[in-house]
C-alpha cells in the first residue's frame, strides 16, 4: 500500500501511539485521516486533512456512526486500548470483562462496521496494534494479555476472512512504547513514532505482520520453544 492519497481512520488517535499514527500518515501524504477518541476536544490537530470524530469502542452507536461518517475509507488502525493492571485470580472481574470488551469486542466492532465500506472501496488495509503480551502473561497484566492475546487471534482470522474483498490485515507487535499507558513502567521504552513509521513501512511491503522492536523478537523466538526455560528467563528480566 502507498500512503500517498490514502484515506485513513485511527482509533485512539488523542494520544500516544494513535497520535503518532495520525502525525506519519499526514507526513507521508495521506489524503484524510479520520482522528477518532471518545472525547473530541482531545483530538487537536493543526491540520485541515484530520477530521476528528467520537469513536468509543465500548459504544457501538458511536461505531457505527463513526464509520458511517467515514465511507471513503481505505485504510483503518485499531489502535485504541486500555490497561487495567488486573490479574486474572484475584482481580476485579469488571476490570478483566472490559480489558477483553476493549480490545476484542471493541476491535472486532470497528473492524466490522469497516470491512464492508473498505470492500467498496478496493479493499484497502486494516492495522491491528497488538502487544508481546499476546504471546505470554506476567503478573499484573493476565487481564491485559488474555484480551491481547484474543486481539492477535482476532487478527488473524479476519486476514483470512477479509482476504476474499483484497483488505490486508496487519498484525503490529511491540513491548513497551513511552506512552501514558506505560508511565509506570520502568523499562526501556521505544518512542510510539517508530510504532507508525514500522507498521506504514510494512504496509508498503505488504507484511501481514510487524515486529516493532528486538524485545518483541525474542518473546516470539522464545516461546517457540520451552515454555518453562522461557519463564524462568523471563522472571530474571521483570
Amino acid at each position: 500500500m502507498n500512503i500517498t492519497d490514502q484515506i485513513a481512520l485511527v482509533t485512539g488517535a488523542n494520544r500516544g501511539i494513535g497520535r503518532q499514527f495520525v502525525l506519519e500518515l499526514l507526513e507521508r501524504g495521506a489524503q484524510k485521516v479520520y482522528a477518532t477518541g471518545r472525547r473530541l476536544e482531545s483530538l487537536d490537530f493543526d491540520d485541515a486533512r484530520v477530521v476528528p470524530l467520537r469513536l468509543d469502542l465500548l459504544d457501538h452507536d458511536s461505531v457505527v456512526a463513526a464509520l458511517q461518517a467515514a465511507p471513503d475509507l481505505t485504510l483503518l488502525v485499531n489502535n485504541a486500548g486500555i490497561a487495567t493492571g488486573a490479574d486474572l485470580v484475584i482481580g476485579d472481574l469488571a476490570e478483566i470483562r472490559r480489558e477483553l470488551d476493549t480490545h476484542f469486542w471493541g476491535t472486532l466492532d470497528v473492524i466490522r462496521a469497516a470491512a464492508p465500506t473498505l470492500a467498496a472501496n478496493g479493499g484497502g488495509a486494516i492495522v491491528n496494534i497488538l502487544s508481546a503480551l499476546s504471546w505470554f502473561a506476567t503478573r499484573g497484566a493476565g487481564g491485559y494479555a488474555a484480551a491481547k492475546a484474543a486481539e492477535w487471534n482476532l487478527t488473524n482470522a479476519v486476514r483470512l476472512e477479509l482476504a476474499g474483498q483484497g483488505t490486508l490485515v496487519q498484525g503490529v507487535l511491540l513491548g513497551a512504547a513511552d506512552t501514558d499507558i506505560m508511565a509506570d513502567y520502568a523499562g526501556p521504552k521505544i518512542d510510539p513514532r517508530t510504532v507508525a513509521r514500522r507498521s506504514l513501512d510494512g504496509l508498503a511491503e505488504g507484511a501481514i505482520e510487524v515486529i516493532v522492536d528486538d524485545w518483541t523478537a525474542m518473546v516470539k523466538a522464545a516461546v517457540a520453544g520451552d515454555r518453562a526455560e522461557f519463564y524462568t528467563k523471563l522472571g530474571g528480566l521483570l
